[in-house]
């Protein structure tokens, strides 16, 4: 079997519907704040992480058994190997807004990304569901990029920004940032989960959004891909696409808008 000619909609959704079941069971901060070590990524795993990851893997390993070849890249578990892996990668964020999601704030997502090489242009198909809405943004290469099915595209480029998605946004890392928008930005808003708010950038809701700190591959692979089908832009400090690679200790400074004008703005901030 051909990993990309799997039903990659079909089975993202069969994985939203199992980490609902999950969610529903551990509807408390108590019971969601229960650790079990570390994970690849380098954050303390919650047992929610990982029992979101295993729903993951079971659809995974379903592909494997069916003959398909792929290297999965996943928070948690780190690179694991299917049949001798190949190519095809599938970049994985079980919980993005895992803080969110102990905190029991609805803002919260599942983000897949299938990419036919090893960089953030290799992106053939993105998802990203985010459970607070209960709405599912994804794309195709070169077919657009649609929520609940509907196509979306970005907003208007412009040299002020109305409305900013900011990430990553401890006091330390926002005061520099801060000053240098005065001026050029209306409004902030902090969403806690960096796939959903590239993916409200995709859908013009949001004009723009930074990363204030450098983010993983995993965290922004299926959204990028949103944000560049719906027609805006994405920048990886200063890295091309091409060399933005898909592994799970690579970190970079991440900034989505509707055009150059705009992108322009985020990626000259400190």
């Amino acid at each position: 079997m051909d990993v990309f000619s799997a039903d990659w909609p079909g089975i993202c959704r069969r994985i939203v519907a199992t980490q609902r079941e999950i969610f529903a069971r551990t509807a408390g901060i108590e019971e969601r704040t229960v650790y079990e070590g570390v994970g690849e990524g380098g954050d303390r795993t919650l047992v929610i992480d990982r029992e979101c990851e295993d729903a993951v893997f079971a659809e995974l390993d379903e592909l494997a058994a069916q003959g398909a070849s792929f290297v999965a890249v996943s928070e948690e578990r780190g690179e694991v190997t299917f049949n001798g892996g190949g190519d095809a990668r599938l970049v994985i964020d079980p919980i993005d807004g895992s803080l969110n999601a102990r905190r029991t704030l609805p803002s919260h997502s599942l983000s897949i990304a299938l990419a036919g090489g090893d960089s953030m242009a290799a992106v053939e198909f993105g998802f990203v569901h985010d459970f607070g809405a209960d709405e599912e943004f994804s794309a195709t290469r070169g077919e657009g990029a649609r929520r609940d099915g509907e196509e979306i595209r970005v907003g208007s480029d412009g040299d002020k920004l109305e409305v900013l998605g900011v990430e990553s946004a401890e006091p330390e890392w926002a005061l520099p940032a801060l000053e240098a928008l005065a001026g050029k930005v209306y409004r902030l808003r902090v969403v806690g989960s960096i796939a959903i708010t590239a993916s409200y950038v995709a859908a013009g809701r949001f004009d723009g959004m930074t990363s204030l700190r450098s983010c993983r591959s995993v965290d922004i692979a299926a959204a990028q891909l949103i944000v560049r089908e719906a027609g805006g832009q994405i920048a990886f400090g200063d890295l091309t696409l091409e060399r933005a690679g898909l592994g799970l200790d690579l970190r970079y400074p991440v900034a989505a808008a509707a055009g150059e004008t705009g992108l322009g703005i985020l990626t000259a901030l400190p």
